[in-house]
């Protein structure tokens, strides 16, 4: 009988703690549910709004900025920032003296002399373009001309080492070395990878997913043969899709600092067939600018890399920048501008063929210079779009 008693309290026992263990766990769990329950209220009623995502990418001359928001596109912003210079003169005339010329300079120092005082200021935009106004050739066949200038094929490192992307070759010294001197360019050109334009040639390159495109003329006279050929480019490219269109014109008169009365008609045509920017270039000096339908006009641009001439007068040059604004791949009519006054030269007592910024006293001075020109053709208003006013 006892030890049915003792049997049986033993098993009791066994059963209270396993009921024990049980309700433990139970609670455990209990309190667990009740937690996450907690948990998610708190989360909602705390919960921030949702806000959109930005994605940027970068590399040494883009940036692109996508905003989503649930993974769909809302709107897509893009600037493409375009710099021009004008006269690259690589080379010299061969019946001046060697010393002292723009070769025996890239003998002595090698090529990347010529770009040092730019201050990589073409490496960090979107796209530069200047005009190229030497043949690259090793020819001796020349035209019968007054001026003939040409450089070795090699110098076109100069450019791919200044952060330049493409020249303009319509202008009065392509064909210096005849055919041969102009083909010969277009290689030297090829195998830097640098692009060109201008006769037969246009350029396209696209920079962000936007398609940019230049071309050049020589524009001695407001034609109608010009007119023609001009529209009918920008109609071409057009329809190839360019969403930014560039033009070059070689033209005006040497050391006239106001536009004749054909670049100011041929610039303006040219806008309304579609162009977005005009540049121009030969007088050798600067000229002013315009603002024409919401587009610049910039009668000359003067020298840049001047290797024509050992000394000039008027060493006074200038880069402009225009930063485009797009949306939804649509250029908009916002606009900025950057005029930039620069020297041929580093050096005031002769051309040693570095551009340089200028900046202070001798910077103000050229940038009243560019704005007393203007204001002799129409005014200067377009400097409420200068970014540093």
């Amino acid at each position: 009988m006892d030890e049915k008693k003792g049997t049986f309290s033993r098993v009791r026992t066994r059963n209270n703690k396993k009921s024990r263990r049980l309700r433990r766990s139970f609670r455990r769990l209990l309190f667990l549910f009740i937690f996450l329950m907690c948990s998610v209220i708190l989360y909602k009623i705390f919960l921030p709004e949702k806000k959109a995502i930005v994605s940027t990418t970068h590399n040494p001359k883009e940036i692109n900025v996508l905003v989503k928001e649930n993974s769909k596109v809302v709107s897509s912003n893009t600037t493409i920032k375009i710099s021009a210079a004008g006269d690259f003169t690589l080379g010299r005339d061969e019946n001046y003296d060697y010393s002292g010329s723009f070769t025996d300079e890239a003998t002595k120092n090698g090529l990347r002399y010529f770009v040092e005082d730019i201050n990589q200021l073409f490496l960090t935009d979107d796209f530069t373009s200047v005009n190229l106004e030497t043949t690259l050739t090793t020819s001796t066949e020349k035209a019968e001309k007054t001026f003939r200038f040409k450089g070795d094929p090699s110098y076109a490192e100069i450019l791919r080492l200044g952060g330049i992307e493409a020249v303009n070759l319509a202008n009065n010294h392509m064909f210096d070395y005849l055919q041969k001197g102009y083909e010969d360019t277009k290689r030297a050109l090829d195998s830097h990878n640098i692009g060109y334009f201008g006769y037969e040639n246009s350029f396209i390159t696209t920079i962000k997913d936007v398609k940019v495109a230049a071309l050049g003329y020589e524009g001695w006279q407001d034609t109608e043969e010009i007119r023609a050929q001009i529209e009918k480019d920008i109609i071409d490219l057009r329809k190839k899709g360019s969403q930014i269109i560039l033009v070059h014109f070689h033209w005006g008169d040497e050391k006239q600092y106001t536009p004749n009365n054909s670049q100011q008609t041929l610039a303006k045509f040219t806008i309304d067939s579609g162009a977005d920017l005009i540049l121009g270039h030969h007088p050798h000096v600067i000229q002013g600018i315009e603002e024409y339908k919401g587009k610049f006009i910039v009668y000359s641009l003067g020298n840049f890399m001047f290797g024509g001439n050992k000394n000039p007068s008027d060493k006074d040059t200038f880069v402009f920048q225009q930063t485009f604004h797009l949306k939804d791949g649509k250029l908009t009519v916002k606009k900025e501008i950057n005029i930039i006054p620069f020297s041929i030269s580093s050096v005031a007592s002769r051309n040693n063929y570095q551009p340089t910024k200028l900046n202070g006293a001798e910077s103000n001075r050229v940038m009243e210079k560019i704005i007393h020109y203007s204001n002799e053709i129409n005014g200067s208003d377009w400097l409420v779009y200068d970014q540093k006013n």
